[in-house]
């Protein structure tokens, strides 16, 4: 696969949304197509199962039920959108991958670091991103910006402020787990700063070419 595909991580409120498109306005700037998508969703079917996932009870779903829905979205979501914009040399920023489900259901729901590994070899065969960007703040921080958001909120936002501290936990031990892929950068920055920093690291660890 020609293309690169690059992951923003990180909590409730953390900007991702909105720097997925502005990091894809720059990669198209360097003259390379970029595609934005998202997770839970990003392909019609799996925004069906996006649906299920973000709508209703905090309690609505057993953990590993929880997982196992995300990763059946996340197959149809690689098979009808990422790989097909790898394969023509496009790169792809989703707005969540595969440690989101590890940090969500794997760390603060229980289900382990085990088991996503597990399910994730299986449905994803070791496909992963080529670089990962952690945008890190403060939980109570990120909940208070989520809470502004016009769209309302989701079932994930509900689940409390100990959730999401230790929401953020995870994301921190996941990218020193794996310090190669993923760069950490806080979000409590202004945007363009924290926009220069995603930059800066696509520039240095994907060879993305200056303007």
């Amino acid at each position: 696969m020609a293309g690169k595909f690059i992951t923003l991580e990180g909590g409730e409120g953390a900007g991702k949304s909105t720097h997925v498109k502005r990091l894809c306005a720059a990669i198209e700037a360097a003259g390379i197509e970029a595609v934005a998508t998202r997770e839970p969703g990003g392909a019609p079917g799996a925004e069906e199962i996006r649906k299920i996932l973000v709508e209703g009870e905090p309690g609505r779903w057993d953990a590993l039920t929880e997982t196992l829905l995300h990763f059946a979205a996340r197959a149809e979501h690689l098979a009808r959108v990422i790989r097909p914009a790898l394969a023509r040399g496009a790169w792809v920023v989703s707005d969540r991958f595969v440690d989101s489900t590890m940090a969500y259901q794997g760390y603060a729901q229980g289900v382990g670091r085990a088991k996503v590994e597990e399910i994730s070899r299986a449905v994803l065969g070791g496909f992963g991103p080529d670089l990962t960007i952690v945008l890190d703040l403060p939980a109570d921080l990120g909940l208070a910006r989520a809470g502004k958001r016009a769209s309302g909120g989701t079932r994930y936002e509900s689940m409390g402020l100990a959730f999401h501290t230790k929401l953020r936990e995870a994301f921190l031990d996941i990218a020193r787990r794996e310090a190669q892929r993923c760069v950490v950068i806080d979000a409590t920055m202004p945007k363009d700063d924290v926009a220069a920093a995603i930059l800066a690291a696509v520039r240095e660890r994907l060879s993305l070419p200056a303007v």
